[in-house]
């Protein structure tokens, strides 16, 4: 089920950025394929600890409601499969290293000729042209480079700080699903394929929205803030009496209910915060002036008060926390599913919603090969095919 459904992917990539991209497309219904090289398989499968039974964690989140495949594609039995699967996709997907896909003989013009109506999407650290095509990638660096860790962290002169989720690896795999998407409604028109390419640098260069528009504004780059917006005030996170909670007076509407729930009217006669404007340039002021009031309650007093006045605000939760948020469990977001070998399983749900063609998450992340024999008897392999191809070892099974 899905709107998705029917659609065929190929899915080579390892770690995280291209399985986020397969990821959201299996959630929207997609048979994905995912093809792990032999010996050893995806890298995430070292990613440990921890473990849940004897299946690396970072596995089972990154791979779920995919069947999996293991294949050489430096043994020739390897590569007639990898052709043969590529006549039959809709959607092949790899992150290898610049020029890998290349010298296992299926590079893009290999994979076209193969597949006219092949939607190619690649993801790499910084892009198919440039001077920085060739290098490698890591999310770290990406985040280093497009800025993201000039304004992340407590404030100027401390140390450069990424952002705790690995974000540029996140964004690329969902910006490649987008990019899928388009390009194969484009396949939908014309009947043609394309090459999609996308990589972590800019995924991390749309994450600077705000500090670019400010930087072109004002020929400075904006620095780190702490909790706090470079446009917005006050719009950031304050302390309470047993903890920290987070509000958005991002507008005068919202600052003048915090004004009201904190019951400060006083607030209301200071020159230096009366529009957002002057809240901006006055911030460290501003945070001095607000940060007891909110000493004085609990968190759950808070909320509770700025929820009743309709001023956006929430606790700072910590991922268990998260888990076992109402709204969360409510919104399918904490789910189980089921495990080849581990039974129930718990993981994060599909994040889009579909009101005529739901999707979900079917099946738990595959078994080192689990489904070798089923996806080539699917592709047409006969039965002593697929014995030799085993004999071989071009392919394994679990």
């Amino acid at each position: 089920m899905g709107p998705l459904a029917g659609l065929k992917v190929l899915d080579l990539s390892h770690v995280m950025a291209g399985p986020t991209c397969a990821l959201m497309l299996a959630d929207m219904g997609a048979d994905v394929i995912k093809v792990e090289k032999i010996p050893g398989g995806d890298d995430v499968r070292k990613q440990v600890p921890p473990k849940v039974g004897d299946e690396p964690a970072s596995f089972l989140m990154m791979n779920r409601n995919k069947r999996g495949l293991a294949l050489d594609l430096k043994k020739p039995g390897g590569k007639r499969v990898l052709e043969r699967l590529v006549r039959g996709a809709d959607v092949l997907i790899e992150n290898y290293a610049p020029g890998t896909m290349d010298k296992l003989g299926f590079g893009w013009d290999v994979l076209k000729g193969l597949n006219p109506a092949l939607v190619y999407c690649t993801v790499t650290g910084f892009g198919g042209t440039g001077p920085y095509a060739h290098r490698r990638g890591f999310d770290l660096v990406a985040q280093a480079m497009s800025g993201i860790m000039s304004f992340t962290g407590e404030g100027p002169g401390r140390a450069p700080v990424k952002c705790g989720a690995p974000l540029t690896d996140i964004t690329a795999g969902i910006l490649a699903a987008m990019g899928v998407l388009a390009a194969y409604t484009h396949r939908l028109k014309t009947g043609q394929g394309q090459r999609v390419d996308t990589s972590l640098f800019e995924a991390g260069i749309v994450h600077t929205y705000w500090q670019s528009a400010i930087a072109f504004a004002t020929g400075v780059a904006p620095a780190a803030m702490g909790s706090a917006h470079p446009l917005s005030a006050p719009y950031q996170a304050f302390e309470t009496a047993d903890g920290w909670l987070v509000v958005g007076g991002a507008n005068q509407n919202n600052w003048l209910r915090l004004v009201e729930a904190l019951e400060a009217p006083e607030l209301l006669a200071e020159p230096r915060f009366k529009e957002n404007r002057d809240r901006i340039t006055n911030l460290a002021l501003l945070e001095t002036t607000l940060a007891p009031y909110f000493r004085k309650r609990k968190t759950a007093e808070w909320l509770a008060i700025f929820d009743a006045k309709g001023l956006p605000c929430g606790p700072v939760n910590d991922v268990k926390q998260m888990h076992t948020d109402p709204q969360a469990i409510a919104r399918e977001m904490v789910i189980e599913v089921d495990h080849a070998t581990l039974g129930k399983v718990k993981t994060l749900g599909a994040p889009v919603k579909f009101s005529d063609t739901p999707g979900g998450v079917r099946r738990g992340a595959p078994l080192f090969g689990q489904h070798s024999r089923e996806v080539l008897a699917e592709f047409g392999f006969s039965g002593a095919e697929i014995d030799a191809l085993f004999t071989e070892e071009a392919v394994q099974g679990p």
